[in-house]
């Protein structure tokens, strides 16, 4: 029965936004952390006294005293985690929540994973109202609770969002809390469509609680989360949520959609490392209050210091002066004095102070008045340098400031070049080193504003300083001093009570010493660390789009291909490979001595005798000279009947791989030089398959790879593999071990049973087979099942006469646990399971075959996809989803599955490697010439472009504008990776340092 709630009174308020509070409250019945951490009830009880919180997975913060009436035992299903709350008799019928339940129903979205998710406002971020809200003006009603607190359902009734399940009470949005630090770039924001792709989803107060506990800082996680990756708060807190169940970032992008807003998976990374770093914070906050704690030195105030700082640079600065080892800062020493009492007396009491009394003569920094107020103000300017106000407002102070990096020639580096300018008159030469310096001139007499410096010049300025090449400094203007100064004196560090002049020196004195000592420093290292951090997430950004397209670049298939190493004294390695890879034969040619015209009748004869018509050419040493001999048999038809064209390659990491265990492995009886010849072939057969076999970094991709954090630059790349691996699928019966290795889910151990359960038992029948295998348990197989591919073809490629054993699952399932015996796993081929439809989907994708009048059978046949289309035309997805019961996203991936021919691969929309016949020279280039290339590297300048020349072309950044990409590529970067084929305008050409300027005229598709 519900309850009549008592008397209240409405007041319009204008939103602009409603605030979506899913934060991890912390639970108020701790002593020791009220006295640091912040209310979050202040602000409300300020304006509203009377007005409780409407949550129905948090507890109210501050209890409520209702008005004495005898309250009825209550039996509301909404009210069992609010126990304290005040109880109202019972006098009203449930009969008017009848409508607002069922627009709850209408407003709540269900995920693809069963879980319901619930909007929070009565209108979406995307501006779409829903029903309820449709007919309302810009304000909504709130109510002013004068006596008690109400259940979520009263709350609801009296005029709040009745699509939210969450918060029955529309409230102001509270102000954030003060930010500590300087304001981090945003990383790159996910842009996301002007349609209601996703609601929030509350995480259980359970969760909440356990999250705030662990992490315990004053600071919210989701809304820091929030601020510091540029993306909604609701989808942050879907993906803590997510990734706290051990779901991987390719399962989040494809089968979580609808929560996450369609982020793709570099955004879904860039909150993941924000969170793994937030978290790594709290870690290290924790330790570091123990470890004062055991020292003796924790106080309650810098406790609370300690738990508000919100990155490592911050705590650092704020535990600096109590690290083992260090010398003692003046303000400790002050302290260890006992002058701290006298301290809190200049600002809090000034009047009671007499520094005289303080006097002891004989000891060290008391045996003056003049030492003693030394001490105090070393006391003062301490307490200033971590005073979060104080930080605060030179932040402010900062932001509406030109602050400038400025970087010059260093002393040792002048001093060098100058010793090697005389040995250059003497005619003894120069060393390497002044080479070197020369490198950074540019950077000689460099000064930027803070905002405004590229990344790749901060990287640039940050190793010349390592070289000790260069002297860098932050400059902030005078009038910061000046203005911070003025506000301490007379704001917040003015004395409370009235202060004689000799005191008010001793603050002024400390004002300054702790700007000039403390506090400018932790300014100039904040704004190195800001700026060093974002060029490394732009430089890591770089290197995870180059290896994305050059994962993704489309195989050439179907054809014979003959791989070259080429080289000079050592030769030129070949090797012939098959259609599906397989080695069919090896050898060496020495194109580059005399006797070319043998060489040249030996490659004839491998070129007829295996029908070979590509030829991939390593570009490393020699690779010009041999591309010369290429063309110019190709140019007289040295190899008819057949039509022979060769393509470059990047040949970058085959050397290292050819020695590698794998390697060995693979090709146990090939030298190791014959290995690369082997693996450049395979490159441009299938670029995934093969490259996954390299160390990313050692791929040649990107810029200052050896400035930025080689385990954030590992996990990235380590990211993409998985990603690109699990979007474009694997034939499990037929991949390798290494590729089932970067699956999303899989490791190696599961890749490696699973290769063996393929040779001892033969190949995968059904995805169901799966289950069966050692080290797959559930939460590995909801994973990786939706990314692995059952293909008709292959099991019959693979064992023709498969005759499936009735006792195939029987012997591994006697001795798998208790929870896979009671497993009946199928021994039949389901179609579903050459699809990228997920398991989890399956019966929704057999309720639409069969709403579309197809059968099973038919996917991926044209009869299918024409009654799909035809179904899609007279009923819209939304609409269908909603008969099906699940989610458009859910459904679209499924008409995607069902709908794509069978063998798709997502890479035929990438381009291919370009063969070709003839070669061009630089010489034969002029400015203005129109020709076409492929992008080989992406850097934080510009994009190089192979032309066919020998020498890659730079299209500088500033010519790659938005008017020249595709719509489909203006969100990344600089929209351009390697592989990508374009159309560039010949600007400049420099024969004698090698550089070519190009200007991008579009990109071919």
């Amino acid at each position: 029965m519900m309850r009549r709630p008592r008397t209240t009174t409405a007041k319009a308020v204008t939103y602009n936004e409603i605030d979506l509070d899913t934060s991890f409250s912390q639970e108020s019945g701790d002593k020791e952390d009220e006295d640091w951490s912040p209310s979050e009830t202040k602000p409300k009880a300020s304006t509203r006294p009377g007005t409780s919180c409407a949550d129905g997975e948090k507890k109210p913060p501050v209890k409520r005293t209702p008005k004495a009436k005898e309250p009825k035992a209550p039996k509301e299903p909404k009210a069992p985690k609010e126990p304290k709350a005040p109880k109202v008799p019972r006098e009203r019928k449930p009969r008017t929540r009848k409508p607002t339940a069922e627009r709850k129903t209408q407003a709540a979205n269900t995920g693809s994973n069963g879980e319901k998710i619930t909007d929070n406002s009565g209108e979406d971020k995307c501006g779409t109202q829903t029903d309820s809200t449709k007919e309302e003006s810009g304000y909504r009603m709130k109510e002013e609770r004068v006596s008690c607190v109400l259940s979520e359902a009263q709350q609801t009734d009296g005029g709040a969002d009745e699509g939210s399940s969450l918060y029955g009470l529309g409230t102001k949005k509270e102000k954030e809390e003060d930010d500590f630090t300087f304001d981090e770039p945003c990383l790159k924001k996910q842009k996301t469509s002007a349609a209601c792709l996703g609601q929030p989803a509350a995480l259980p107060s359970s969760a909440e609680r356990f999250q705030r506990n662990e992490l315990n800082m004053s600071w919210d996680l989701v809304e820091l989360l929030s601020t510091l990756t540029c993306v909604e708060r609701w989808v942050c807190a879907n993906i803590v949520k997510l990734l706290r169940e051990e779901n991987t970032v390719p399962f989040i992008v494809r089968y979580r959609k609808e929560m996450i807003n369609h982020m793709d998976a570099d955004a879904v990374r860039d909150v993941q490392m924000v969170y793994e770093e937030l978290c790594t914070l709290a870690k290290k906050t924790q330790s570091v209050v123990q470890t004062l704690k055991k020292d003796g030195v924790l106080t309650v105030e810098l406790e609370e210091n300690l738990r508000s700082c919100r990155s490592a640079d911050e705590l650092d600065h704020v535990c600096s002066p109590y690290k083992k080892g260090s010398k003692l800062t003046k303000a400790r020493r002050a302290k260890a004095l006992g002058l701290e009492a006298a301290a809190s007396a200049l600002t809090e009491s000034p009047h009671t102070l007499d520094l005289r009394s303080w006097v002891k003569p004989g000891t060290e920094g008391l045996s003056s008045v003049e030492e003693v107020a030394v001490g105090v103000g070393h006391i003062l300017a301490d307490k200033i340098s971590k005073d979060p106000e104080t930080l605060t407002y030179v932040k402010t102070l900062c932001e509406k400031s030109l602050v400038t990096i400025q970087s010059s020639v260093s002393k040792s580096a002048t001093k060098e070049k100058e010793t090697n300018k005389q040995r250059a008159e003497q005619n003894q030469g120069t060393d390497k080193k002044t080479k070197d310096i020369d490198k950074f001139h540019l950077y000689f007499d460099f000064t930027s504003n803070v905002q405004r410096i590229q990344p790749h010049q901060t990287l640039a300025i940050n190793r010349g300083e390592s070289l000790k090449f260069l002297t860098v400094k932050v400059n902030i203007p005078d009038w910061v001093k000046i203005n911070f100064t003025d506000w301490c004196i007379n704001n917040r560090w003015r004395p409370k009570t009235f202060a004689r002049e000799e005191l008010r020196a001793i603050i002024k004195g400390a004002v300054e010493d702790s700007y000039k000592r403390l506090i400018l420093p932790f300014l100039s290292r904040s704004y190195r660390t800001k700026l060093t951090n974002a060029a490394e997430k732009e430089s890591i950004a770089m290197f995870g789009q180059n290896l994305r397209q050059c994962l993704l670049v489309c195989p050439v298939r179907g054809c014979v291909i003959m791989g070259v190493d080429p080289g000079y004294r050592h030769g030129c390695k070949l090797a012939v490979l098959s259609p599906t890879s397989q080695i069919l034969h090896t050898d060496i040619v020495y194109l580059h001595n005399s006797g070319q015209r043998r060489e040249a009748e030996k490659l004839r004869h491998l070129m007829i005798t295996y029908s070979c018509t590509r030829v991939v050419i390593g570009n490393g040493t020699a690779c010009r000279e041999t591309e010369s001999f290429f063309s110019d048999l190709i140019s007289r038809r040295y190899f008819h009947p057949l039509d022979v064209s060769y393509c470059i390659t990047n040949e970058a990491g085959a050397s290292i791989y050819s020695v590698s265990p794998e390697a060995v492995k693979e090709m146990p009886d090939l030298d190791p030089n014959l290995r690369s010849a082997v693996s450049i072939g395979r490159r441009v057969q299938d670029p995934l398959a093969e490259l996954v076999k390299i160390d990313p970094k050692h791929i040649g991709i990107g810029t200052y790879q050896h400035d930025v954090s080689a385990g954030a630059l590992k996990a990235a790349l380590d990211g993409v593999v998985e990603e690109c691996v699990s979007f474009v699928g694997v034939d499990i019966n037929i991949c390798s071990e290494v590729l089932m290795r970067h699956v999303a889910g899989l490791n190696a151990g599961t890749a490696r049973n699973l290769a063996e359960w393929r040779e001892q038992k033969g190949p995968f029948i059904n995805r169901e087979q799966l289950k069966l295998v050692k080290g797959m348990g559930p939460k590995t197989y909801q994973q990786c099942v939706g990314f692995i591919r059952i293909n008709p073809q292959t099991i019959q490629s693979v064992k023709p006469s498969l005759q499936p054993a009735p006792t195939l699952p029987e012997k591994p399932v006697a001795k798998k646990s208790k929870g896979k015996t009671s497993v009946n796993i199928p021994t039949s081929f389901n179609p579903l399971d050459q699809t990228c439809i997920h398991p989890e989907s399956y019966y929704v994708a057999q309720r639409f075959i069969s709403l579309v009048g197809g059968t099973v059978d038919q996917i991926g046949s044209a009869d299918l996809r024409h009654c799909v289309e035809r179904k899609v035309r007279t009923s819209s997805v939304e609409e269908l989803a909603f008969t099906l019961d699940t989610t458009p996203e859910t459904l679209k991936l499924i008409i995607d599955g069902l709908t794509e021919p069978p063998g798709f691969d997502m890479r035929q929309n990438f381009g291919k490697a370009d063969f070709k016949r003839g070669i061009v020279s630089m010489s034969d280039l002029r400015v203005g010439a129109v020709l076409t290339g492929r992008v080989d590297n992406t850097t934080l300048f510009g994009a190089f472009v192979d032309i066919g020349v020998g020498r890659s072309g730079l299209i500088h950044k500033s010519n790659i504008t938005l008017d020249k990409l595709p719509v489909s590529q203006r969100r990344r970067s600089l929209a351009l990776g390697p592989g990508e084929r374009v159309e560039v305008r010949v600007l400049n050409v420099d024969a004698q340092r090698g550089r070519i300027g190009l200007d991008l005229i579009r990109v071919l598709q």
